[in-house]
Order: structure tokens, then sequence, then C-alpha cells
């Protein structure tokens, strides 16, 4: 642990915002300096009830550090006049992570795959009997962890939220598995996203490694425009092709999956694992809950769970793949969102549009294929289950990607993906 010239410790800190990370955040400090809390969400306030602060003291203390959880919009909070003004106090849990432990990590990001890609990259580690700990967006808070020794290696999820707040977060591998438009109501233009998700290369320094999508236009164009201290190598999906006769995994169809695979194959090698039994590791793996998750296969049907999917990029990758395919989509669609896939590529899908935001999706989306449009996702499926194609020989797929954001009618997308399994569940039961 690192303790020299500490820049949190014996210092006054406010923790804004009390999720798990928020929370992490304080157990780890609360010892190391005088520490206050806060959350838009009163109630959340008084269950914690310990150095939690009212927004009139804020104003009257001067901290030193302010530890901001990703999720609060600095132009849209309760905070906000007061963290513009001390914005160069502003950090995350991933700073304070860096300024104590001096540990190799590998931190990923990216529009779609990160989750998918850390985990199978902390699988191959567990495997081969090292020290991982995944952390981040997925898995635990990376406060939370202990037992931390000189040898763990952090596997990091890291979100542009997590990046565009970080200040001194570095990390000895950097990954950027792709860049699409997303999150610009938060980042206010593409430009600003593009930005967040390359302070992962900018921090780096000599002697450090970057992976990068080749093909992605985005991240090229910005490579031309900068130069960085760390090693960059540019990830080609198609180099996959010598590997894929080992791999039965029936996950790593999708183009998108390909694409993960393309990186951890590339990581793998650098940190010298042994090849044998990462494709075991590939090969077992099964997939994350409500990420392109097959949740039934038999006969002539299959039914495929991608509640996380909250862009049409995401679910173009799959898309492509598919035929005779039941596309199931709605929610609150991204600013700026565009769906790349032709005429041609979809003629053998059929979207179905369920909720609010139907005209949205509909006016990018009429003029590539057939599209029927619902009130709710218990209405659409019913309709689908009712209709006799789906009861023929031929082989059919429904496809559960929504395209867009879940909080229109749900938590959060798990929310959103378990309420598809059961009504799911309650059809195929009732086939059976």
């Amino acid at each position: 642990m690192k303790i020299f010239n500490n820049i949190f410790l014996g210092k006054k800190i406010l923790i804004y915002g009390l999720g798990k990370s928020g929370i992490a955040s304080y157990k780890f400090l609360k010892n190391k300096s005088d520490v206050y809390l806060f959350d838009d969400n009163q109630k959340i306030n008084l269950k914690i009830n310990q150095k939690t602060i009212s927004l009139k003291r804020i104003q009257k203390i001067n901290f030193d550090r302010i530890i901001i959880s990703p999720g609060i919009d600095i132009s849209n909070c309760n905070l906000s006049k007061f963290l513009k003004k001390n914005f160069q106090k502003i950090y995350t849990d991933l700073d304070v992570l860096f300024s104590f432990y001096n540990n190799e990590s590998i931190t990923i990001t990216g529009t779609n795959g990160k989750s998918t890609t850390a985990k199978i990259l902390h699988d191959a580690l567990i495997d081969q009997n090292k020290d991982s700990r995944l952390v981040g967006n997925i898995g635990n808070p990376a406060l939370s962890e202990k037992n931390i020794t000189k040898k763990t290696i952090f596997v990091i999820e890291a979100s542009s939220y997590q990046l565009d707040y970080s200040r001194i977060f570095r990390s000895k591998y950097a990954v950027i598995l792709n860049i699409t438009s997303d999150h610009i109501e938060r980042h206010k233009t593409l430009k600003n996203y593009v930005n967040a998700k390359f302070k992962l290369l900018k921090s780096q320094i000599s002697g450090s490694f970057a992976y990068v999508k080749k093909e992605d236009e985005l991240i090229t164009k910005k490579l031309k425009k900068n130069k960085y201290s760390s090693k960059i190598y540019k990830v080609k999906t198609s180099n996959l092709n010598k590997n894929l006769n080992k791999i039965s995994n029936k996950y790593f169809i999708s183009d998108g999956n390909k694409e993960n695979l393309s990186f951890i194959l590339k990581i793998a090698s650098k940190l010298k694992l042994n090849n044998k039994k990462l494709i075991k590791t590939i090969n077992k793996f099964k997939g994350l809950d409500y990420r392109q998750q097959i949740i039934f296969d038999k006969k002539n049907l299959v039914v495929i769970n991608d509640s996380k999917s909250t862009s049409f990029a995401s679910s173009e990758n799959v898309l492509k793949n598919l035929n005779e395919a039941y596309w199931i989509l709605g929610g609150i669609p991204k600013k700026g969102d565009k769906f790349k896939l032709s005429r041609m590529e979809c003629k053998n899908i059929k979207a179905f549009i369920f909720g609010s935001y139907q005209k949205e999706f509909i006016k990018v989306l009429k003029n590539r294929l057939k599209i029927k449009s619902f009130k709710n996702l218990k209405e659409t499926l019913k309709f689908i289950f009712s209709e006799n194609n789906i009861q023929q020989s031929k082989r059919k797929i429904i496809f559960f990607s929504p395209a867009g954001a879940s909080f229109d009618s749900f938590k959060n997308f798990e929310d959103r993906g378990y309420y598809f399994n059961q009504i799911i569940k309650k059809y195929i039961n009732a086939k059976q």
C-alpha cells in the first residue's frame, strides 16, 4: 500500500453519492481522513446516519477532496453550483484506489462489451492461479476489496462517467473496445464522450500498454490527432480466425463477442497466459445475465435476452447474424443514435417496438424492416406467441434487445431483463 504523499490521507473529504461505491469509499477512508457524506436522496442519508451532512453545512466547510459517484451529473444535481465552484477538488474511487495501491491493473472501457470482456479476462486469470479482482462497473466497488497483496491484479470495468471524473487514476493496461455515440445527454457532445474514454490512454506513462479497435472510425481519428506515451496495439477481429476452430462456445457467434474475444486473446498473449487453459476458460463461459443471454433453446425456438442493449450498435452486432428473428425493442432511445444495417441485412427480421417512444424508433427503422408497435412488453410477447408462425417447424428466434434505456418503465436493465424472463417462462411452460 502506498502511503507516502498520499493525497487523501488526513484530509477533509466529502463523499457525494451513497450507492455501493460511495459506501465502499467511506468504509475505506473513515479511519484515514475526516469524511463527510451526502446524497440527494434524503432517505439514504437517514439510513446511514453517520457523518451525513446537510446542504447548508456543506457550503460552510472547506473540503480538501470531493469523491463523487459516477452516476451523478454535476450539471443536474442538488450540489451542482457547489461542484462547479470546487471542480478541481473532484475525484473518484478509482483515484483513491490508485493513490493507495501500486498493483497492476487492466482497465476496460468502450461503448459495448465492457462487462463481458472484463469477466472473461478475470475468469482466465483466476483459472491460471492469479489473484485477480473484478471491480468497477462490474463486480465489487474498487475500494471494497480486502487482503490486497503485491501480486493482486485489478480488472476494472470503467464507464465514461468514471473516467471523466477521475483525476490521477492510471492503468498499466488500457483497453478501448469500441466507441459509438452514447451518453450524449450527459456528455453534451460526441467529442466530450470520446475524450472521456481516451482519458484512459492520456493518463498512461511509458511502459504501459493500450489496446484499441483497429477498424473503429472514432478511435482512429482520435489516435491520429494525439500522441500517447503507452505502446498501442490495434486489435483486429479478423485475426481471430486461426483460433476459432478451438472455440466451441456458441456465445461467440456474434460479431460483438468475437470482437471481445479478439481483445482477450491479445491481452492474454501479453500477460503470457497458458493458451490451452485460456481456451478452456473461454469454452466454459456462460455469458452474463441479460447480455446476449440464451435463455431458451429447444426444438424450433431460441430466446435471447439482451436487455443490457441501450443503443442500436449493441443490437446490430447480433442482428446481422440472425435469420427468422423477432426483434423486440423499446425504451428511451439514445440521442443521435443511428441504425447502420441495410434493408438487405434486415430481410429476415421483424421489429416489434414497445413503449412510449415508438415514434422515435419507427422514424429510424421504417424503411429498413417490417415493423409492428405495441403499448408495452407484455402485449408484444402476447402477440408474438399468438402468431401461428411461432408454432411452425421453421426455427424462430426471439431477440429481446431494446436498443434504448430502461428508465421509462423499469428501474434498470436488470429489472427489465428479469421481467422479460418471467413472461417468457409463462409462455414456454404453456407450450410444453
